[in-house]
């Protein structure tokens, strides 16, 4: 029988493969990159990784296995909900364009899975034990994505347009001068490395937590 974590993750991990399918089935492939054109499809092929592998009882286990490599996924949604809200609260064609977003999927990809994904880190993994390898792995990822979207995405798509150049994955960085997007993606690394230290209280704190839990558990 199935322990409840298990259960949990076994959930976490069946809607992250129906919304993998779901922005699959309905991506634009005569764009290239197709869906990977987009930071948050990149954070949720990492959320579904991450919940196969917890699965795997070496792996899931409450220890320092593949701390770094989660502790960056969830910093990167992190990333990913910030940024997103942030700006579809200003107004939602910055990061939707003229497409009509469809909530189930959007409230899922930017919100309900990276909290699904933080649960399973701190509460069942007891994760982000180390801040110095995160704060590395964030800048290599900034940079990756940055470099994917700049000399790849951009040049190689015609859409969206903007005022400034055409391509980029976001209708928004269309209308920023090259400074302007180098200052911007700077600034989400910024945000990134604020972000490490206060999730590393966190998962101090989950497991500072669950020993006084333990130690408060009267042995049988």
């Amino acid at each position: 029988m199935l322990s409840r974590a298990s259960r949990y993750r076994l959930f976490v991990l069946i809607l992250a493969l129906f919304y993998t399918w779901e922005v699959a089935r309905s991506a634009d492939y005569a764009a290239f990159g197709a869906q990977f054109r987009y930071l948050t499809i990149w954070a949720q092929t990492g959320n579904l990784l991450a919940a196969a592998a917890m699965l795997v009882p070496r792996w899931g286990r409450p220890d320092g296995r593949l701390d770094t490599l989660l502790s960056l996924l969830a910093i990167l949604n992190a990333l990913v909900v910030i940024s997103y809200w942030r700006l579809f609260f200003i107004d939602p064609s910055l990061v939707n364009g003229e497409t009509a977003p469809k909530p189930y999927r959007e409230y899922y990809l930017h919100l309900v899975g990276p909290l699904l994904m933080w649960v399973d880190l701190f509460r069942l993994k007891r994760g982000f034990r180390r801040m110095a390898p995160v704060a590395g792995g964030l800048l290599a990822m900034v940079l990756l994505y940055t470099g994917w979207a700049e000399m790849l995405v951009g040049p190689l798509n015609a859409e969206p347009a903007g005022s400034v150049t055409s391509g980029l994955p976001y209708p928004f960085l269309n209308d920023m001068a090259p400074g302007a997007r180098a200052g911007f993606y700077g600034a989400t690394f910024a945000g990134g490395v604020v972000l490490i230290p206060v999730f590393w209280g966190i998962g101090r704190l989950c497991r500072y937590v669950s020993s006084a839990r333990s130690a408060a558990r009267p042995l049988r």
